[in-house]
């Protein structure tokens, strides 16, 4: 490894200093004069998280194994180490190398979450690369953007060179080829973009604009360069089977968010609930053979060390051979002395006698997640969950030994009255008074139930049923959190019950940048430049500098957030197709409000769209 970019002085004096050194089990060095691109992944947030995050791992090793590419690591720095770099003038470096990011050829970052828009920025201001694509030349890298919240990229449509869109494992080859051509050929740097945008799954912002009316919504989109396509279509990976996956993955020196080995064993989600953007955009649900998964398993955990195996997906319980797999998975970490993880478990029968076989003696707490207190609200947000399967699943656990619960609830779902809020106490106090109801005294030998139950607060996202409905403002989502915490305390069993819930401010900031346009990208760079960073972390967010850049770029809160949408208007993402057709989400938008059901994939095709990529369980024949 080459001399590091911080001296001895500085990692003194700096929080986890290994968060920037790099040289970790399993880190790729190549020789950077026998590559033709080097290619830099961001995750913009602390080391900690990005270090948890398996699409940066699964690009990573893709894209080195390409012979010609290497590809490195950046996250944000911390705000200790920010503060130096600034006044010291040091540059942005990649791990590997610990070369400046702007000596790469491409800077790609992730973007899972809306609340680290200001961390983008963040990165591309410590790399010393300019802030806007039309301020950039031949010299700086290309800036692409993927993960979810590129389904909406329009926020921040302007920091950007290009959005991938989908799955990225597909058409990140024909890029680099593409760009090993455009180099050789002398040309521009919007020539290479105007290259870019003809592969599929592609987007270039600089090639479109928004046109609008006077009442603030969106005319019409028009093209500045006429080979752009008018629309452009997720990338998907067909058969997650026969696809790129880490064998190797990279071990850091610190204990990290997500400290072991990550199986993913099926993408997308058959359930349909309405207020859920993951299950609509990966679509369809793909899964990943039994006998693959072994073979991966066996081989991570031994190229790693770790101590713990999580399997990743939206409902791990939909898995058609989760018992194959966990009973060759019991078997090899009984071996090993490793542990098993199942987030994403549904709460039945079979889930609770599969995590009684994998956990300790000792028991940790049971997550449930019915989102609405009453039925009628989950009929509406079509979560699938009746209050006997919750109370039975309850029940079960009890007698398993389990005697945590942690509920999860959102608060402001359309169509939510005072009732639905009251009944998010009725149901803790049932789950509660179900344990004494089924552990006799003499058998409570692990105490008495312990109940947390929390609410976040509803954000409707794009691409889901309620991309039309109206968002609470944040004194009504206090008072919702109020109304709950009043419908807990009168309950029988109200002192077994915690009740927690989320920061208003943030959820309404999040809903803005979710369904926002291009007019918010101003107010996001103001608000980077009047200091605000890692919005994501509650104790640095400020809401009140939000809002002055709001106001001082005459851009609405509301607009983005209270109004409801007509059925017809036109939406900032519109552009792009996830698969699921706009007409599905409209008419599970009048579904929802009908409180009608709508059955799941393995039940019933709903003719989502989704059969148009050909694979999955569009074709597989329904239970």
């Amino acid at each position: 490894m080459s001399k590091l970019a911080l001296d001895h002085e500085i990692l003194m004096t700096i929080e986890k200093p290994a968060r920037y050194i790099g040289g970790e089990v399993n880190a790729v060095y190549k020789n950077k004069e026998d590559v033709d691109v080097r290619f830099v992944m961001c995750f913009p947030d602390v080391y900690e998280i990005g270090m948890s995050h398996l699409g940066i791992q699964i690009l990573y090793d893709m894209f080195n194994r390409f012979e010609d590419v290497w590809c490195e690591r950046v996250y944000s720095p911390w705000l200790d180490l920010d503060k130096i770099m600034r006044e010291k003038n040091i540059p942005l470096f990649a791990l590997e190398s610990q070369d400046p990011i702007r000596d790469f050829d491409f800077l790609g970052i992730t973007i899972q979450y809306e609340m680290c828009y200001t961390n983008i920025l963040q990165v591309l201001d410590l790399a010393q690369i300019p802030l806007l694509a039309k301020d950039r030349t031949k010299e700086h890298p290309i800036v692409i953007g993927g993960g979810p919240c590129t389904y909406n990229p329009e926020p921040i449509a302007d920091f950007f060179d290009i959005f991938y869109i989908g799955e990225g494992e597909t058409v990140y080859r024909e890029l680099m080829d593409v760009y090993k051509e455009w180099k050789a050929s002398g040309e521009d740097r919007v020539e290479f973009l105007k290259r870019a945008s003809r592969i599929s799954g592609l987007y270039v912002p600089m090639f479109y604009e928004e046109i609008y009316k006077e009442d603030g919504t969106i005319d019409h989109r028009e093209k500045l360069y006429d080979k752009a396509p008018d629309r452009i279509t997720k990338e998907i990976v067909t058969d997650v089977s026969d696809t790129y996956y880490p064998m190797k993955p990279v071990v850091p020196f610190i204990k990290v968010t997500q400290d072991r080995v990550v199986l993913e064993i099926q993408r997308g989600c058959i359930r349909g609930c309405r207020f859920c953007q993951a299950g609509q955009l990966y679509r369809p649900v793909r899964e990943r053979d039994v006998e693959v998964l072994k073979d991966y398993a066996i081989q991570m955990l031994h190229n790693t060390g770790h101590e713990e195996i999580s399997l990743s997906s939206l409902s791990s319980s939909d898995y058609s051979k989760l018992d194959e797999l966990l009973s060759f998975l019991m078997k090899e970490c009984e071996e090993r002395h490793t542990n098993i993880s199942l987030p994403s478990l549904r709460i039945d029968a079979f889930s609770l006698d599969v995590m009684s076989k994998v956990q300790d003696v000792k028991k940790s707490s049971l997550t449930f997640a019915p989102e609405a207190g009453s039925q009628r609200l989950r009929n509406v947000i079509n979560k699938g969950l009746t209050e006997e399967v919750i109370l039975n699943g309850a029940h079960l656990a009890f007698e398993g030994g389990w005697t945590k619960v942690k509920l999860y609830f959102m608060l402001g779902l359309p169509t939510e009255t005072v009732e639905d809020i009251h009944a998010i106490g009725d149901i803790s106090n049932k789950i509660a008074a179900e344990f004494f109801e089924t552990v006799p005294k003499e058998k409570r030998k692990n105490g008495t139930v312990q109940i947390v139950t929390s609410t976040s607060f509803f954000i409707p996202k794009p691409f889901t049923p309620f991309q039309w409905a109206r968002m609470c403002t944040k004194e009504e989502f206090l008072d919702k959190a109020y109304e709950c915490r009043r419908g807990i305390t009168s309950q029988l069993n109200q002192k077994r019950i915690r009740y927690n819930w989320h920061e208003a401010d943030v959820s309404v900031m999040e809903g803005v940048f979710a369904r926002g346009d291009r007019r918010v990208g101003k107010v996001i760079l103001d608000a980077y430049k009047k200091g605000c960073v890692y919005d994501a972390w509650g104790e640095y967010f400020h809401m009140d500098v939000w809002e002055e850049c709001f106001r001082e770029n005459g851009v609405s809160i509301d607009f983005y957030t209270t109004r409801e949408r007509q059925d017809d208007e036109i939406f900032p993402w519109d552009f792009l197709d996830c698969g699921v057709t706009k007409e599905f989400l409209l008419r599970e938008w009048h579904n929802a409000q009908a409180e009608n059901v709508t059955p799941n994939c393995k039940q019933k095709c709903n003719a989502c769209g989704a059969a148009k990529f050909g694979c999955g369980i569009c074709f597989e024949p329904r239970s």
